[in-house]
């Protein structure tokens, strides 16, 4: 079986779905997030209407595997964090105790975005032909931002370490108005923006770049869960912007509830990426 032709889809720059036409008239289809979540290409014959998938090899597919665990665990359990953190603000039992609440999440925040960018280096890759993907050897960083996946979680990663400049600005005592502004709410908008590019991406990949409603397919209930979570996040950020002349956050209700809804977005889409995994 030999593929005659290629067909690439994608947005932009990037691909994120490649075809191979084979030569006894079946397809051969790789996508990049079944690929970096699952080890998968799609295989559909000529002779049978049903089509099959050929995964990477079984180290590769383990990695993917723990890595997926890793990534879901952590956002689920970061969600509900940030989400206990939020509700301790509104309801009145100390700034305190629900900074170091966040503080906490944002940990757990950080490890689930690296593991998610873990998955994209290590990804299996479109270079193997419509063969069975082969073995890579293991790697903890690989500079990539041609490819979606890659510049996706690397972003996403990246707001997670600037909402930790946010996280550790809160818990520090006296601070001016000024100092507030720039070590707690700057970082947090500058953190919103990057989830919200990196939820862009993400969307962009799933749909290979003509956005829309995908409801069959669990990859894009996970990224609209998160990029909605996302979207509150910022609301939250735009609403705990303290004013110079008063000294008042502009609304602190906006601000936890839209905090406290955007982690359960999360959470939900951890509990949710525990099902995109390899299968056996």
């Amino acid at each position: 079986m030999s593929g005659t032709e290629e067909t690439a889809e994608g947005t932009g720059p990037f691909t994120t779905r490649l075809t191979w036409h084979l030569s006894d008239g079946g397809t051969a289809v790789w996508e990049s997030r079944p690929a970096r979540k699952r080890g998968l290409l799609s295989v559909r014959t000529a002779s049978g209407p049903e089509a099959r998938s050929r995964r990477a090899d079984g180290e590769s597919v383990a990695r993917l595997g723990r890595l997926n665990a890793v990534a879901a665990g952590t956002f689920t359990v970061g969600g509900a964090l940030f989400a206990s953190g939020a509700a301790v603000a509104q309801f009145g039992a100390g700034d305190l105790t629900s900074a170091w609440i966040y503080f906490a999440g944002g940990l757990f925040f950080n490890t689930g975005g690296f593991a998610s960018l873990l998955q994209a280096v290590n990804a299996p890759r479109p270079d193997s032909g419509f063969g069975t993907p082969p073995t890579r050897a293991w790697r903890w960083w690989v500079y990539e931002p041609g490819r979606i996946d890659w510049l996706s979680t690397f972003l996403l990663f990246v707001g997670t370490l600037v909402f930790g400049v946010n996280l550790l600005g809160s818990l520090l005592h006296g601070l001016s108005v000024r100092q507030m502004d720039s070590l707690v709410w700057a970082p947090d908008v500058v953190g919103c923006i990057l989830f919200l590019v990196s939820g862009h991406l993400a969307l962009a990949e799933v749909c290979h770049g003509r956005l829309g409603i995908r409801p069959r397919e669990l990859g894009w209930w996970i990224v609209a869960v998160n990029q909605l979570g996302s979207a509150l996040f910022m609301a939250s950020a735009l609403a705990d912007f303290t004013r110079p002349a008063t000294g008042s956050v502009v609304n602190v209700d906006v601000a936890n509830w839209g905090t406290l809804t955007g982690a359960l977005c999360f959470s939900v889409g951890g509990v949710l990426q525990f099902f995109e995994r390899p299968r056996p």
